[in-house]
């Protein structure tokens, strides 16, 4: 029989997944960058592969957000079925993580110096959010979806067109996200209030803004 996990066991495994998210190279899923498939791209200008790199710098700081919202979320769920749904969501956010670090790489940048700082923060909330309840811990995994979706959106219409691959990425992680927030309303997640949708909206302008040049 399988050994249910002790909160020691879920605290250790907490720790393991921070240092990975944060200094090393975190499992995922497995599936390869979808900028592996485009093999031809034209020559990008320096100020375009600046902003592209920017643009990705933030992508990549809200990857970091988000695995710490589901580890923290996942710590205090009440049922194993929640638990298990936001394992299951951080390991396709661990791809998109390693996607927009590849893809840092190859413009020549650097991910955000800040990760500890948006580490940190998304877990104590992702940590408030599961205390609240199943229903309010989906709803807000629901509500971060919509939101990181709209913020992908709009990265879709600022990167370069003839940056295929960055744009390759961002057009998978929003079909991810979407699905993100689509189960996990059918799970049971409840809507929000309109405050904390605002001020979570608020928070998110934050990082983003700090992280396209830090």
């Amino acid at each position: 029989m399988e050994r249910r996990q002790t909160a020691i066991d879920r605290w250790l495994t907490v720790a393991d997944n921070s240092l990975r998210t944060i200094f090393g190279q975190p499992t995922g899923t497995g599936r390869p960058s979808p900028s592996d498939k485009v093999t031809e791209e034209p020559p990008l200008s320096a100020p375009a592969r600046a902003h592209a790199a920017g643009l990705m710098r933030v992508n990549h700081a809200g990857e970091i957000a988000a695995q710490a919202l589901y580890q923290g979320q996942a710590l205090t769920a009440r049922s194993d079925e929640v638990r298990q749904r936001m394992a299951g969501a951080a390991d396709e956010e661990n791809d998109h993580l390693r996607w927009c670090e590849q893809r840092l790489q190859e413009l020549g940048s650097h991910t955000s110096r800040l990760a500890p700082l948006w580490y940190g923060g998304s877990f104590s909330i992702g940590v408030l959010a599961g205390m609240a309840g199943d229903r309010w811990s989906l709803g807000f995994v629901a509500e971060t979806e919509k939101q990181v979706v709209d913020h992908l959106s709009g990265h879709l219409q600022q990167l370069p067109p003839e940056d295929r691959k960055s744009r390759a990425i961002v057009e998978q992680m929003r079909i991810d996200e979407a699905e993100h927030g689509t189960r996990a309303m059918a799970a049971g997640g409840a809507v929000l209030p309109r405050p904390i949708r605002k001020l979570m909206a608020a928070t998110a302008k934050i990082m983003t803004t700090t992280a396209y040049y830090i």
